[in-house]
């Protein structure tokens, strides 16, 4: 199963949104705040992140640039959640946003499918381009995000 971190500081966002995740089949861990965001990704390296933007204690931004910077998060893929106009994405993706996603078009009300598509287009297109998911967590070295060449 597929483990996500939402990181959302709205209360109603982070519950519908985990809700359509966790129907769709993921295992879901959720954070209100940046450094909530950074002290679980550090902890359970999930296999993707699905980031607001506008956050208590430490915005996304700031959230994004430390995800980067350490060799256990660099990899996982980071959706970007936001109110902004979609101009922002080529910022965001110059930041380490793997994906821009905007908030309108959440429809909180039915199955979330435009977030559920994000998530498994996300992965997918990771999966294929590195060949497989982030490595679990018992082996925290930094070779392994060094993928095995093929014999």
């Amino acid at each position: 199963m597929k483990s996500i971190l939402l990181v959302e500081d709205s209360r109603f966002l982070r519950l519908a949104n985990e809700r359509a995740l966790v129907r769709a089949g993921y295992k879901v861990v959720t954070a209100g705040d940046g450094e909530e965001a950074l002290r679980l990704a550090y902890e359970i390296i999930p296999d993707i992140i699905l980031l607001d933007m506008l956050l208590p204690t430490l915005g996304g931004v700031q959230v994004l640039k430390a995800l980067r910077s350490n060799v256990l998060t660099a990899l996982i893929p980071v959706v970007v959640l936001s109110s902004l106009p979609q101009a922002n994405e080529f910022k965001l993706k110059k930041e380490g946003a793997t994906a821009y996603f905007e908030k309108s078009q959440l429809d909180l009300g039915q199955d979330s499918e435009p977030l559920i598509n994000i998530v498994k287009k996300t992965l997918a297109d990771f999966t294929e381009l590195h060949g497989q998911t982030i490595p679990p967590v018992e082996d925290d070295s930094p070779s392994r995000f060094v993928q095995k060449s093929q014999a």
